[in-house]
């Protein structure tokens, strides 16, 4: 069966009804930090995979009229959720970008995209050209908790789609492989964790605040529970 079947049949939206809108406020947020922070002021973005269209929403709201913003989606059931907002500067597309003459954009968005991707390589070095800088989201699902555990790779997998997990390493290994220079990166918490409150997150949350301040990284190669922000040109 095709990865992307699950994106038409229902079997995504029966799991992820809302298609992660509660949480595109936040990444909009991770955004505009990215950009502050290097001093970026695009013009015209795209987002690839735009889901309900929620975090180009909220660009639009907060980057100005002056850029101009669209959106590639190429669930019909995720259109149907991202249409309805479209505005003077906001315009969505069914179909898929790739496979489109458009571009390149001044920012491109690939947020929890690549992971769901069959041949993942092949997808990026057709996302290279369409953008002058990228911003990717890739949740970090690698970890030795995770990996002892294993739940929890095989609950994501199951709710969310996760078909490919990574880690700080192998997403710069892989951006790298693809053509990509990284410019910068952070991390933040995972937002798919907090979908999934329990004991196991309450217990685990205890060891990630006292030693993310000391080690960011080997924090979460040991806890997890978080997500990377990188921009690559």
């Amino acid at each position: 069966m095709d990865a992307t079947t699950i994106y038409e049949d229902g079997t995504y939206l029966d799991h992820n009804p809302t298609w992660h809108e509660e949480h595109s406020a936040w990444k909009a947020e991770q955004i505009r930090r990215m950009l502050a922070k290097n001093g970026l002021a695009p013009t015209t973005v795209c987002e690839i995979g735009c889901g309900a269209g929620g975090i180009l929403e909220h660009l639009a709201e907060t980057l100005g009229q002056e850029a101009k913003f669209s959106g590639y989606e190429i669930s019909s059931q995720a259109y149907g959720l991202c249409k309805p907002r479209e505005r003077e500067n906001l315009r969505f597309h069914l179909g898929n970008l790739l496979e489109e003459d458009a571009g390149p954009f001044d920012l491109l968005l690939v947020i929890d995209v690549f992971e769901h991707v069959e041949d993942y390589f092949g997808f990026l070095r057709k996302v290279h050209p369409k953008g002058v800088h990228t911003i990717f989201h890739v949740p970090l699902d690698l970890s030795v908790q995770t990996v002892l555990r294993a739940s929890p790779i095989m609950r994501d997998r199951a709710a969310v789609g996760h078909i490919h997990n990574f880690s700080k390493d192998t997403v710069l290994a892989t951006l790298t492989d693809t053509g990509f220079e990284v410019v910068d990166y952070f991390y933040t918490k995972n937002p798919i964790d907090w979908s999934h409150p329990g004991w196991e997150a309450t217990l685990l949350e205890l060891p990630r605040r006292a030693c993310f301040p000391l080690s960011h990284d080997l924090t979460v190669r040991v806890f997890g529970g978080y997500s990377f922000w990188v921009l690559a040109k």
